[in-house]
């Protein structure tokens, strides 16, 4: 059983509008993004997100609606599983409302429209017109004539009347502006493609009948006059003018006409000075639009007049865009693109230029992508279980001049805001007030290991570095400097402790050791302060008198002293972890008695390292946070009035010990920095304690630095610099970009190389003709910066990129990457249709073709196994080894189609065919003179259209296929009969309603708790990325309720049924309902649930014949939301 969630949202956008929908007085923008609808408001700072929602289906078409006694328009929305509804918004409750759904419009015996814009509405707003289907256009009436409406009549929308028609192949379609509006009938223009492939433009009356009342009306279109014919070929967009012109313009590769009376009327037609693809326009007026083009120009057009009549037009390239699925006209002077492969934007347009006001990044289409680090970035096993962060994600993303790689990881965030200069093992940070009235710190200390350094900043950020401040002892290394009460300096070194004027620096009081121990740890609350001394001892000063020595005590039986902590929370105790006994022991601050004491390890292989008590939850007892040598975080509860410890839990952030920071925040409470290979930032929520991987990867301290250029900011030290940063409060998704301006179509990674193997095209115009160049390129993991570039043939395209270990012929193994590639084009001989190449990469990264083998077919796939190269060729798999410098084939397996996508275990090879689902093979190597073979051993015998496989368990394997779903397929070793050990049987199916193009295999540990196991991520054409688990045993029936309780009770906007819309569904199969798939994003409503309906779910959730408790399942989906 599986449970699916995403850990990235779909980003492309293509459909947006601007609509008057949450103020009458005000216009929003709407996006649509796969099955998400963004909400934004055009301020002065740029478009805010005001809200966001997610739909069960993925949008297909948005359009705006007037109702008759509504300030505010209504909007609406169909969807890919032709389900079609109005949406209001509900002030009161701050969400949407659903006015009026429609049932399933589908027809099976009907092949979908590739029409761009499916829904019309004619310029007097009675009628809109869906083109779902070749051949049909469905008619919905926006108004009855001559009925009553009533106050509580909320929409406009009509019953549906589909009404046939001859034209298949719609390029575009629009309802015209007539002049005459005597027969008050509309006309539409329909641009498409006829039998004979030939650019047709036809004009068609709509005829409309009202049905009785409880009937449908009627609906048909009669022709105005036969087709023209006299197009240009490329002819792609129509765009209907309005009054006073009242025409049609036709937007072609290589010329723009103007029609007055469509389809026979004059015809004005122009030539344009550079061929260009037209894909998206937005009208400014009357006369003015704005275009787009597939190479990402923006093109400002305007029809001259003369007498209310179209003499000709003028059209200026203006910008370079993002390649527009849309364009949307807002306020004057601004536009919005929306891209689909590319970043949407918001565009100021300026006289004859534009300027990029802000961007909204966007990762789609994912074409390929690559697990750069899961925990572990050196190869070895992982040790640690899979948390939120730990993997990042590096895709191949967007086309052509949109084309990027982008790093994706789920972190908290940082923003850099200025760097103080490379200083090289800083041991610690502290910020000072110069003035102890100021709420703003402006005097930064770090630690060295043989010096400290003092860095003061004025109110504007600038920043000087002082050699001699307040009386600090800058020649050694400070365990601890901050601000006291009364206005002075406190002072820890290995050495000393100073308590320092603040104005002069003179020395107010001064401790030393006796017999010159050193002081090994320090740590100071807000009237005392707690020292280690030569690692056995603690002594507690007291602040408020001259550094009195108020308790002082060895601890022999306990061991030596690893960390000492004296909290800042109201408690009148000191914390201190002990090596040999693997313990940490709450000390009376005045006795130093041992109150209460917690054995951490008991077979003494970890020790505590660093502590912190900190109140990070609200109304809640404080925790201690206990960091262990080998990478846990323990934390407990503290009852401050017996100052025990209880409700202990153990979360693995790595591999080495942490060190913990606290960052206060505005409400009193704080988080928590910890510092350790993977930094991660540790803050309450939901009466929870979250755990958020940091994209400060190599900090090696911290601390808080509430600066007033930079206020809230912390500094951050890293083994080479000295940094000053904002901390997002929470976890989000980051974005990482590196502009190609080529399309990214594979990527692979050598942790080896420290570098990424990139299969890029990139495309471009020469004398109006377009030419495409294919290259494989060597980029650096961290800067991405172009290593070196390995140029393909004319008319060649990389295919496939992975990276191998190959064996040689001496038996020894090697790191390479491998290439494979196809050539475009028939003129290519029958011998000549692709290659392969390998690559390695020299001490300089460079890269060395090595050896390269010409195929008969396109290298569609590659794979690695057992040190031997798998490619799969036009129906054919083969197996090659590496005999540099040439290939030698071992073996070969028919396939039915072609070979879309390959996933290797061990010898077993599953083998994903464009057409034909899956087949697992068996690959032998040969011995004793014996040739290797690929034997079949199992198929999925039904029709799927593969795009992606991966292994995930023990005979289990992960299928996506082209219409958007997702199917689990187990082998049947243990059937009865040898027929039944051939087949691959379904054990899960859900329909995600994205394209997958990859799944990558992730190989973790999981806790001993774990509920879900990840074992895959996969990336979709929409820009989401899934994380794929399967369920533990124990938790799948109880999860399998729980989803089932939550539908019934979530409604997604149109009342559309979540089963219905995670239904399997293709064009030869349609299902009720998901298949042993649990939907991690609906599962997570939960927690948003009123604590009313959280009671009402549990009373049906029943697990061993009891009910199980409303704290237990929070906590078990808080635990589910953390993996993403």
């Amino acid at each position: 059983m599986a449970y699916l969630a995403p850990i990235h949202k779909p980003s492309s956008v293509r459909h947006a509008l601007k609509i008057r929908f949450l103020d009458p007085s005000e216009e929003s923008l709407i996006l649509a993004k796969a099955n998400r609808i963004e909400i934004y408001s055009h301020t002065e700072d740029g478009l805010i997100l005001s809200y966001i929602c997610a739909l069960y289906g993925k949008v297909t078409m948005l359009e705006r609606l007037q109702p008759p006694q509504s300030s505010t328009e209504q909007l609406f929305v169909g969807t890919d599983r032709q389900m079609y509804f109005t949406l209001s918004w509900n002030a009161q409750k701050q969400q949407f409302h659903t006015e009026r759904s429609f049932v399933d419009q589908a027809d099976p015996t009907t092949r979908d429209s590739q029409i761009q814009d499916p829904c019309l509405i004619d310029p007097t707003r009675q009628f809109m017109a869906l083109q779902l289907f070749d051949g049909i256009i469905t008619v919905l009436p926006l108004a009855a004539k001559g009925k009553k409406k009533g106050p509580s009549e909320a929409t406009t929308l009509g019953e549906p009347i589909p009404s046939r028609i001859t034209e298949f192949f719609v390029r575009s379609s629009a309802f015209l502006h007539l002049q005459d509006r005597n027969d008050g009938r509309p006309q539409i223009a329909l641009l498409y493609e006829d039998n004979h492939q030939k650019t047709c433009l036809s004009v068609k009356i709509l005829n409309f009948s009202a049905g009785m009342s409880g009937e449908a009306g009627t609906a048909s279109f009669d022709d105005v006059g036969g087709p023209r014919e006299d197009l240009e070929p490329g002819a792609s967009l129509l765009i209907p003018v309005p009054s006073p012109a009242c025409g049609l313009l036709v937007l072609a590769e290589t010329s723009i006409s103007y029609l007055h009376k469509p389809p026979h009327g004059d015809i004005l037609i122009e030539p344009l000075k550079e061929t260009a693809i037209f894909v998206a326009w937005t009208q400014v007026d009357h006369q003015r639009w704005l275009m787009a083009d597939d190479y990402g120009n923006l093109y400002f057009f305007m029809l001259l007049l003369e007498n209310d009549e179209v003499s000709g037009w003028k059209l200026d390239k203006i910008g370079l865009i993002s390649r527009a699925s849309v364009l949307v006209y807002l306020d004057p002077g601004f536009v919005f693109v929306g891209s689909h492969q590319g970043d949407s934007q918001l565009v100021r347009i300026q006289d004859r230029s534009i300027e990029v006001l802000q961007t909204l990044s966007n990762v789609a289409p994912i074409l390929d992508f690559t697990i750069m680090d899961l925990g572990n970035r050196s190869g070895e096993a992982q040790t640690n279980e899979y948390s939120s962060g730990q993997a990042r994600i590096v895709t191949g993303s967007g086309a052509f001049q949109d084309g990027s790689l982008r790093s994706i990881r789920s972190g908290v965030g940082l923003e850099e805001q200025g760097l103080l200069g490379e200083m090289k093992h800083i041991t610690d940070l502290f910020a000072l007030r110069s003035a102890i009235a100021s709420k703003y710190e402006d005097v930064l200390v770090a630690s060295f290991v043989d010096e400290t350094r003092v860095f003061q900043f004025s109110a504007d950020g600038e920043v000087e570095e002082q050699r001699d401040y307040n009386g600090l002892l800058l020649s050694e290394e400070s365990l601890v400097v901050s601000n006291i009460l009364n206005n002075n300096l406190l002072q820890v070194t290995r050495s000393k402790v100073h308590l320092l004027e603040m104005e002069g620096g003179m020395i107010m009081a001064e401790w030393s050791a006796p017999n010159e121990q050193a002081i090994t740890a320090a740590s100071a609350g807000n009237r005392k302060i707690a020292l280690s001394v030569a690692g056995t001892e603690i002594v507690i000063l007291d602040l408020d008198r001259d550094l009195l020595l108020t308790a002082r005590k060895s601890f022999f039986e306990e061991g030596q002293i690893s960390c000492i902590h004296f909290p800042s929370v109201p408690l009148d105790v000191c914390i201190a972890g002990f090596w040999q006994s693997a313990s940490i022991a709450v000390l009376g601050a005045t006795s130093l008695e041992i109150l209460h004491k917690v054995t951490m390890s008991e077979d003494l292989v970890s020790v505590p390292r660093s502590l912190l008590l900190a109140q990070i939850l609200k109304d809640q007892q404080p925790t201690l946070f206990v960091a262990m040598a080998n990478g846990e975080v323990v934390t407990f509860a503290m009852d401050i009035e017996n100052v025990s410890l209880s409700t202990r839990k153990t979360t693995i952030l790595g591999t080495q010990q942490a060190s913990f920071k606290a960052l206060p925040r505005e409400d009193g409470l704080v988080n928590v920095f910890a510092t350790c290979e993977h930094p991660s930032l540790i803050y309450g929520a939901d009466n929870r304690i979250i755990y958020s991987a940091v994209t400060a990867e190599e900090a090696s301290c911290v601390c808080p630095f509430n600066l007033e250029a930079y206020p809230e900011s912390v500094a951050i030290a890293t083994a080479e610099d000295l940094r000053i940063a904002l901390v997002d409060t929470e976890r989000t998704t980051h974005v990482q970009t590196l502009k190609v301006n080529e399309t990214v179509r594979r990527v692979a990674y050598s942790a080896k190389w420290k570098a990424f193997g990139l299969g890029t095209i990139h495309r471009s115009l020469k004398d109006s003709y377009e030419v495409i160049q294919s290259s494989f390129k060597l980029a650096d993991e961290i800067l991405f910066k172009e290593l070196d570039t390995y140029a393909l043939n004319e008319d060649e395209l990389v295919e496939s990129v992975i990276r191998a270990d190959l064996q040689e012929p001496s038996g020894d193994f090697v790191e390479r990457f491998v290439v494979g590639t196809s050539y475009a084009g028939e003129e290519q001989s029958g011998s000549e249709r692709g290659r392969i190449i390998v690559f390695a990469a020299t001490s300089e990264r460079k890269l060395q073709a090595v050896a390269q083998l010409t195929v008969k077919g396109a290298c569609r796939v590659l794979g690695v196994v057992s040190g031997r190269i798998i490619a799969g060729l036009v129906k054919v798999v083969v197996v090659y080894s590496l005999n540099t410098p040439s290939l030698t084939k071992q073996a070969t397996y028919r396939t039915s189609t072609a070979p879309i996508d390959i996933s290797v275990h061990g010898s077993l090879i599953a083998i994903a065919d464009l057409m034909k689902s899956i087949s697992i093979v068996q690959y032998t190597r040969g011995t004793a003179g014996t040739s290797d073979e690929l034997k079949e051993v199992a198929r999925h015998f039904q029709t799927a259209w593969s795009t992606a496989v991966a292994y995930v368990d023990d005979h289990t394997w992960l299928e996506s296929e082209a219409e958007g779903n997702l199917m689990i397929l187990q082998h049947n070793v243990s059937g009865v009969t040898a027929e039944d050990r051939r087949r691959l049987e379904r054990v899960g199916e859900i329909r995600l309603g994205e394209l997958v193009n990859r799944i990558r295999t992730i190989e973790v540990e999981p806790s001993s708790g774990a509920t879900v196991i990840p074992r895959a991520f996969l990336g979709t054409v929409d820009g989401s990325i899934y994380l794929f688990a399967l369920i533990v045993p124990s938790k799948q029936n109880l999860l399998m309720r729980l989803q089932q309780a939550i539908a019934a009770r979530v409604q997604s906007p149109g009342h559309v049924p979540f089963n219905r819309y995670r239904a399997f569904k293709s064009s030869v199969r349609e299902e009720e309902e998901p298949f042993r798939f649990v939907d991690g994003e609906l599962v997570e409503k939960f927690v948003d649930c009123p604590a009313m309906v959280q009671e009402e779910i549990c009373e049906e959730l029943v697990s061993g014949g009891m009910k199980v408790e409303v704290e237990e399942v929070r906590e078990l989906v808080e635990g589910l939301r953390r993996l993403r």
